[in-house]
């Protein structure tokens, strides 16, 4: 494992011996620890950046968007017909309104 040098103001290394102390875990591993949360929330945000870009990017695409909102319909319209059989096999009257 590699060492590294970390200059921290006064607050913050108070806390960070705080909180060692209450978990009872290392300086050294409290830092690691959100070092490592902090990386991976990076690479998660990046992820989903880059998946927006390409989903803006292929949705001004006529024949994309006609394809993927075909997909949405046919998809919302599977789902609300599996809601509605399985109120029937329950015995609910899927038109009764349950919300007078």
């Amino acid at each position: 494992m590699t060492a590294i040098s970390l200059r921290l103001p006064g607050d913050i290394e108070l806390q960070l011996k705080t909180e060692a102390r209450l978990e009872g875990k290392t300086q050294s591993e409290i830092a690691r620890l959100a070092i490592m949360e902090y990386l991976a929330r990076r690479k998660k945000e990046r992820f989903m950046t880059e998946m927006v870009a390409e989903m803006r990017t292929a949705y001004a695409n006529p024949e994309i968007r006609s394809q993927a909102l075909e997909i949405v319909n046919d998809s919302t319209d599977d789902g609300l017909d599996a809601i509605i059989n399985a109120e029937q096999a329950a015995g609910i009257d899927p038109d009764e309104k349950w919300w007078r």
